[in-house]
C-alpha cells in the first residue's frame, strides 16, 4: 500500500478513493448510452469529456509527482485535463465528432485507472524520496476533486431531458409540519473562518487558509431557507419585472437571457410544476428555491433585507453562546443522515425544516445540506493565502471579483466537504446549481 508517516491513514484515503469512484461510476449510469455526447448546460463540456477527465486528473496528479510513471496516451492525457471556467472566453462551439469514440475513452479511462492503482498498491517509503508533497495530500485533493464532480455532473445531468436519462421510481414523500418563517437574532460575537496551517492533520483547499477572526456585530437571520413559496411571492409582485430589485449587471442579463423564473421551475397549464432529477411533480412550496446570486440578491432587496455574509452565516451556523465554535452547526458529531439532506442521500431538496436535529446552536435550521447558500461575499483569498503549485489555478482563477461565497452544502454534497472551513463559489449569473439563501437584517 501507498507509505507514508501513517500507514492507516493511507489505507482510509485509498478506500475513500475507491468509494468516490463507485460514487461517480454510478452517476454516468444515469444517462443513457446514446447521450452521453450531449451538453445539457451550454458553458460546460459534453458529458463524454468527463468520463475521460476524472481518470486523467487522478493520473496527471500522481503518477509524475509520486510515481515517475510514463504516460499511457500524452494526447488523452492533454484532452481530458482541463474544464471549463463558465466566465471565460465564450461558449464552446465543438461538435460530437470532435471527441473520440465512447469505445476508446472507456479503454484509456480504464487502462489508466489499472495502472495507477498497480502503483498505489506497490509504493514503498523508497518511491519517490524527494517528495515536495505528500502523498495524502494530493491524494486528498484526488479524492474531493472528483466527489466536486459527483455534485456538479448532477447539475448538468438535472439539465438533460428526462427521456434521456434511467429513471428512478419518484422518492416517498414525507408529510412535514407547516413552515413558520421566523428571524433569528444573533448576538455580536466573533466568526473564526479557515484553517490553520499548524493543523496538519485536517485537509483543506488552498482557499481556506488562512485561519482568522473577524468580529461580527449583531444582527437577525432567517432561521430557514428561502422557500418556493415565500419566492413565490416575490414572482407574484413582479419581482423579475422590476429593475429597481436588480444591479445592473444582473438586469442586463436577465433581460438578455429572459430569465422570468428559477430554472427548476416549469410553467405546464397556468401552474407552476417542479423538475426534480428524474421527474416533473407539483411544484413543492415548502423545498427550498434554488436560484442564481442575481435571482438570490433581487429577492433580498424586495423584502428589504440582503445576503448575508461568509462571516455572518458563519457566526449563525457556528457560534455558540460560550463563545467557542461547534465544529458542525448540531454539535461535534460526525455527519448523519438526522442531521440533514447530504452525502448523496437524495437526489431531490427536502422541506426547508425536515432536520430539527441539524439545528445551531444559536437556533437557525436546515445550514448543512439541502442546498448551498449564496452570501454576499465575494470570493477573495484569506489573509495568507497561498495557491498550491501543483494546482495554482484552483481558486486563484476565480478572484476576479465576478465569483461568490457559498455555504453550507446540497443533497449531493460528500460528507468530507461540509466542515467548517469549505468555502464553495460560482459567478452570480449561473442558474444550475442547487444552491438557495436566506437572507439578514442588520
Amino acid at each position: 500500500m501507498l507509505a507514508t508517516e501513517n500507514h492507516v491513514q493511507s489505507r482510509v484515503l485509498l478506500d475513500r478513493l475507491h468509494s468516490g469512484r463507485q460514487v461517480t461510476d454510478q452517476l454516468f449510469d444515469v444517462v443513457k448510452p446514446a447521450f452521453l455526447y450531449e451538453r445539457p448546460i451550454p458553458e460546460r463540456h459534453r458529458i463524454i469529456f468527463y468520463i475521460g477527465h476524472l481518470e486523467s486528473f487522478d493520473w496527471n496528479l500522481l503518477r509524475e509527482r509520486i510515481f515517475d510513471l510514463p504516460s499511457l496516451h500524452p494526447e488523452f492525457d492533454q484532452l481530458f485535463a482541463f474544464g471549463i471556467d463558465p466566465v471565460g472566453g465564450g461558449l464552446p462551439t465543438d461538435v460530437p465528432g470532435d471527441w473520440p469514440s465512447l469505445d476508446k475513452v472507456r479503454d484509456y479511462a480504464r487502462r489508466i485507472r489499472q495502472s495507477l492503482d498497480n502503483a498505489l498498491e506497490k509504493a514503498t517509503a523508497s518511491t519517490h524520496p524527494s517528495q515536495e508533497f505528500s502523498p495524502d495530500l494530493l491524494l486528498n485533493v484526488a479524492i474531493e476533486h472528483r466527489l466536486m464532480h459527483a455534485e456538479t455532473l448532477a447539475y448538468m445531468f438535472h439539465q438533460l431531458p428526462l427521456e434521456q436519462k434511467i429513471s428512478v421510481p419518484p422518492a416517498t414523500r414525507v408529510v412535514h409540519a407547516p413552515i413558520q418563517p421566523a428571524m433569528i437574532e444573533i448576538p455580536a460575537g466573533s466568526a473564526r473562518l479557515g484553517l490553520s496551517r499548524r493543523d496538519e492533520d485536517q485537509f483543506g483547499w488552498d482557499n481556506e487558509y488562512e485561519a482568522h477572526e473577524v468580529d461580527v456585530t449583531a444582527f437577525a437571520i432567517d432561521k430557514y431557507k428561502v422557500s418556493n413559496s415565500q419566492y413565490l411571492e416575490f414572482m407574484s409582485a413582479g419581482g423579475y419585472e422590476r429593475p429597481d430589485y436588480w444591479r445592473d449587471e444582473d438586469w442586463n442579463w436577465r433581460k438578455q437571457h429572459d430569465i422570468s423564473h428559477p430554472v427548476f421551475w416549469k410553467p405546464i397549464n397556468g401552474q407552476w410544476h417542479y423538475r426534480t432529477m428524474f421527474h416533473e411533480i407539483q411544484l413543492p412550496l415548502n423545498w427550498p428555491v434554488y436560484v442564481s446570486h442575481a435571482e438570490a440578491s433581487a429577492y433580498a432587496l424586495w423584502a428589504g433585507k440582503s445576503l448575508p455574509t461568509e462571516a455572518q452565516w458563519h457566526r449563525a451556523a457556528y457560534g455558540h453562546s460560550g463563545g467557542s465554535e461547534r465544529l458542525y452547526p448540531w454539535g461535534n458529531d460526525v455527519p448523519q443522515p438526522k442531521f440533514g439532506n447530504f452525502d448523496f442521500e437524495s437526489w431531490d431538496p427536502a422541506p426547508v425544516n425536515a432536520s430539527p436535529d441539524g439545528q445551531s446552536a444559536l437556533g437557525v435550521d436546515d445550514l448543512l445540506g439541502n442546498g448551498w447558500e449564496w452570501t454576499s461575499t465575494v470570493f477573495v483569498p484569506f489573509p495568507g493565502f497561498r495557491q498550491f503549485s501543483f494546482y495554482p489555478g484552483y481558486s486563484d482563477n476565480f478572484f476576479d471579483g465576478k465569483h461568490y461565497v457559498m455555504k453550507g452544502g446540497s443533497a449531493r454534497t460528500a460528507a468530507c466537504m461540509l466542515r467548517r472551513s469549505f468555502r464553495n463559489w460560482f459567478q452570480a449569473h449561473y442558474q444550475y446549481v442547487y444552491a438557495g439563501f436566506r437572507c439578514v437584517s442588520n
